[in-house]
């Protein structure tokens, strides 16, 4: 911007004294002020500068501004270099502060992922000691409620509250310690217990750790298993004489025991179990099953008889019949047709009625008649087999919803109890047993059923086509000859 103003003041400078000696020589005198005679008369005008003066004083004014210039120059490339030196001196500053933030800010994240690491650990360790405390508070619960079933309440009192997690744990072992030495042996106690019909019998109670008993009594002895409420009962295998023998001290070869784990839950005895409680464990869809199943076997029977009554004395209609045609008897012939029941009388008696019609048009009336007669013989067949498919289908659908049943209770109570889970269980297995054992021998049945159908539909067509072929033999006055294999002659 200096350098530009410079070159200015320059060009004005040099066109100043440029015009100047123009405009005073060419300025005209003022109107109506022309010299009298009695004015004294004006100087004399200076002389014109030469044009070499001229040049003079503008090679010296340019002189000067360049000098000007190049001082100014100068100046500004000194101040141009300070400013550099000084922006090096704090760019150099920066960067320097700039690496000692990064390398702060360095420092600062690896304290910062170390505290995480720290902290990570910290809390995986506060976890642990919290489930280690749950596990310890559970298995104080647990051997207090065991305990407690033998009448031991050490685990229950104020004064075992106030001790230390050691002392609890030593304390817990030294408890269940002593319980399993005393009841690992056998002890004779006087007691009270049932026999099987009912009856309370006063005796000795000889225990067996606490998994098993026997009962001895002047009046009865045996092998004893839980009858609820902490009583004993007489098991079905009493084993009367070797429980004497042990009351007595003796040691028999074989030691017949009854292992049990409570005595709150009464013994079942071990009767095989029936069919309605078999069907029963499946639940809803093992009935229906069932239903289907009964359902199934109905249709069998009907359809056995329909078939049965429409192959009936097939081939002792052949033969009566065939005999009097041979011998031209159309109307005795049609009389013994109709004598005979079954889908075969009435296709053979539709032929002899249509004998004398052409040989073609007669095959199309026997056809047409075995296709009427077709929807009595597969009457029910395609129902029977829809069953034979519909039911594991069923048992599938019962394996889903007892799956579904175990697994909810899964959900709610947990695995610990596997009663808990039999019902869902018992659902998944036996319905899919009961399915397939409805559809397999009704599959069977159906198909042989059907092969049956198609039989007789084939003896049909070859009565009617055999009586044809002797019709109009006996008419041509020539012989024909048998057919075989199923084939007309």
């Amino acid at each position: 911007m200096t350098v530009i103003n410079n070159g200015w003041r320059l060009a004005a400078l040099a066109a100043a004294l440029w015009l100047a000696p123009v405009q005073a020589q060419d300025e005209p005198a003022p109107a109506g002020d022309a010299p009298s005679a009695d004015a004294p008369a004006a100087p004399a005008p200076a002389a014109e500068p030469s044009e070499e003066s001229v040049e003079q004083r503008l090679e010296e004014a340019f002189k000067r501004e360049f000098a000007f210039l190049v001082e100014q120059k100068a100046q500004l490339e000194r101040s141009l270099q300070d400013f550099r030196a000084r922006a090096s001196r704090e760019v150099g500053q920066v960067k320097g502060r700039v690496d000692q933030l990064q390398s702060q800010l360095v420092a600062v994240q690896d304290r910062q992922n170390q505290a995480r690491e720290e902290l990570k650990l910290i809390q995986e360790r506060t976890r642990s000691t919290s489930n280690a405390q749950q596990v310890l508070e559970g298995t104080f619960s647990q051997a207090e409620s065991t305990l407690a079933d033998y009448g031991i309440d050490k685990l229950g009192g104020d004064d075992f509250a106030e001790l230390g997690d050691d002392e609890k744990v030593r304390e817990t072992f030294a408890t269940a310690r002593e319980l399993i030495t005393e009841r690992s042996e056998m002890r004779t106690s006087d007691g009270a217990f049932f026999t099987q019909d009912g009856s309370r019998i006063d005796g000795q109670l000889i225990k067996v750790g606490g998994i098993a008993a026997y009962g001895v009594s002047p009046d009865a002895a045996g092998v004893l298993a839980p009858a609820g409420g902490g009583r004993y009962k007489i098991w079905e295998n009493a084993a009367t004489d070797t429980v004497r023998e042990i009351a007595q001290g003796a040691s028999p070869a074989v030691l017949p025991l009854f292992l049990y784990e409570s005595l709150d839950t009464s013994a079942e005895g071990t009767g095989a179990e029936s069919v309605i409680e078999h069907i029963e464990s499946g639940g809803t869809i093992a009935w229906i099953i069932m239903g289907l199943a009964g359902v199934a076997l109905l249709l069998i029977l009907v359809r056995i008889a329909f078939l049965a009554r429409a192959s009936s004395r097939t081939g002792k209609l052949e033969r009566e019949v065939g005999a009097l045609v041979r011998e031209g008897r159309m109307d005795d012939a049609l009389e013994a047709c109709g004598r005979f029941k079954g889908s075969a009388a009435r296709v053979v008696g539709s032929a002899l009625r249509n004998m004398d019609r052409q040989r073609e048009h007669l095959e199309d009336i026997i056809s047409e008649s075995i296709l009427a007669e077709s929807g009595h013989l597969n009457r029910f067949g395609a129902m029977i087999l829809v069953i034979a498919a519909v039911s594991p289908l069923l048992g599938l659908l019962g394996t889903v919803t007892g799956m579904i049943s175990t697994f909810d209770v899964i959900t709610k109570f947990g695995t610990g109890d596997p009663k808990l889970l039999s019902g869902g269980i018992s659902t998944a297995l036996v319905t899919t047993e009961l399915g397939l054992m409805v559809a397999i021998p009704t599959l069977l049945v159906g198909n042989v059923l059907s092969s049956w159908a198609e039989r007789i539909k084939d003896s049909m067509e070859k009565a009617a086509l055999r009586v044809t072929n002797l019709y109009h033999a006996g008419r041509d006055g020539a012989t024909p000859r048998m057919a075989h294999a199923g084939s007309p002659a």
